[in-house]
């Protein structure tokens, strides 16, 4: 599995963070910054993650924030991202099993180190459940299609 990860400067700390766990799971990550604490716009890395996710380039995408809004909001504009705004283990483990999210939304200013490795945990390990969740997903994605949103391939 591969995962695209981006941040802005309020979840960089916890972008770092994450990008060593997933590398000692050897998880190949593609982290695509910020690398500082300068003061960035949020949507500048995640459409960059959301873009490679949605092209399917990447299995899977984490975005983080400083309250994990702003990037949510963002990744979800693009065809095809589940991206779920994941603040405790209940809703990780639903995010995966009921809407089969790709993309792990996190907010780097209210989730501790230690809550973030247990969400990410649950997240990476948690399947989707299909049957019912299954139909629902390919309800949006037949909205998707009406309203015209696929992306085109860019340069």
């Amino acid at each position: 599995m591969t995962i695209a990860i981006g941040s802005d400067h309020g979840g960089v700390e916890l972008k770092d963070f994450l990008v060593q766990l997933l590398r000692a799971k050897g998880i190949e990550v593609e982290d695509v910054g910020t690398n500082g604490n300068d003061s960035v716009d949020y949507p500048d890395f995640g459409r960059l993650v959301a873009l490679r996710v949605s092209k399917g380039e990447v299995e899977r995408g984490i975005l983080i924030c400083t309250n994990g809004i702003g990037m949510s909001i963002l990744a979800n504009k693009f065809p095809g991202i589940r991206a779920a705004l994941v603040h405790d283990l209940q809703v990780a483990r639903m995010s995966r099993e009921h809407t089969d999210s790709n993309i792990l939304v996190l907010g780097g200013g209210v989730t501790e180190k230690s809550l973030a490795e247990q969400i990410l945990e649950v997240w990476l390990q948690t399947p989707f459940a299909g049957g019912r969740h299954q139909r629902r997903l390919d309800k949006i994605a037949q909205v998707e299609k009406e309203l015209g949103t696929r992306i085109k391939d860019e340069s």
